[in-house]
This record gives structure tokens, C-alpha cells and sequence, in this order.
């Protein structure tokens, strides 16, 4: 009985020590999801300012749909398990964003849902909607409670994936 003493120490040790690492991961996730990271921007972007009309303050109607044939928005990758940054994705039509075999952008994301968000055209913008994912899709750091349309310089997260919008 003696020999399995010192056994039965070093796994209740580990026991805690994994414990309190999921206590930490935890605590940083929901940090993150509750706005610690306003103040930062992603080493991809670290270099350059946001542009100047990425307020999210935009009229719908200040695009016409003619203008929206013509112009190529996109989502660039910023980091995302899986994909490198700068990966660029053309969006057009309807675009589903998630971890399931239907989703148009495949995201290797364990936080993401098989079908998370989508993008799709509305009158004359591009909206991105939440699909009623477990983690929920942000905006600019706020949370989407509902399709809101997008504008050059908006960034998209889905759990540890990022995105920048841009159109041209």
C-alpha cells in the first residue's frame, strides 16, 4: 500500500494542476467575450489605423445597388485556426461561415458552430447575420443580436477566428 502512495499524491496534483489551467482558459475567454480586447487590434492590422469609415455608423441607402455589382467585398483573414493570414474570401450571394461540411468558409474553429454565421446580399449591402450559433458572432467586439450590414473596415469574430471586411 505504501508503494501507491506517492502515485495517488502526483495524480491529485495533476488533477489540480489541470483544474485551475481550465480555470484560466475560461477566465481569458470570457474576458475577451466581455470586451478586454477594445483597446487592442491584431498583429495583422497592428501597422496601419482602421480606416476612417469603419464607425458602423452608415446609412444603407449611401450605396446603390449599381455600385455593388461593381465593387469585390471580401473577408481577409486576420487569424483563424487552420487558415493563414491574409487568405482572402470573395463574398457574393449567400455565404455561410462555420465548422460543417455546408459551410461555404470553413472554419477549423472549435468554438465555431457547422453553420455559425452567413453573409448575404440585402437590397444594396451586404449583411452578416448570426445562425443562432452556441458562442455568438461579433461585430466590432459587440455581439450580433441581429442582421446588421457591413462597411469597409468592420472586423467579424467568430470564436478564435478573425476578420476584416473590405470592399472595393
Amino acid at each position: 500500500m505504501t508503494t501507491l502512495a506517492p502515485v495517488s499524491v502526483a495524480l491529485k496534483f495533476g488533477f489540480l494542476a489541470v483544474m485551475y489551467l481550465f480555470l484560466l482558459w475560461i477566465a481569458r475567454s470570457a474576458r475577451r467575450d466581455l470586451g478586454g480586447m477594445r483597446g487592442r487590434r491584431s498583429e495583422a492590422t497592428a501597422d496601419r489605423p482602421p480606416p476612417a469609415d469603419a464607425t458602423g455608423l452608415h446609412s444603407a441607402s449611401t450605396l446603390g445597388a449599381a455600385d455593388l455589382a461593381g465593387r469585390a467585398p471580401r473577408l481577409v483573414v486576420e487569424r483563424a485556426p487552420g487558415h493563414e493570414a491574409g487568405m482572402i474570401y470573395d463574398l457574393g450571394g449567400n455565404i455561410v461561415l462555420g465548422r460543417g461540411d455546408r459551410a461555404e468558409i470553413r472554419l477549423e474553429d472549435p468554438f465555431a458552430s457547422a453553420q455559425h454565421a452567413r453573409v448575404y446580399e440585402q437590397g444594396n449591402v451586404l449583411v452578416i447575420e448570426d445562425l443562432h450559433s452556441t458562442n455568438g458572432t461579433y461585430l466590432n467586439e459587440e455581439l450580433l443580436q441581429s442582421p446588421r450590414p457591413l462597411h469597409p473596415g468592420d472586423r467579424v469574430r467568430i470564436g478564435e477566428s478573425e476578420f476584416a471586411y473590405e470592399d472595393d
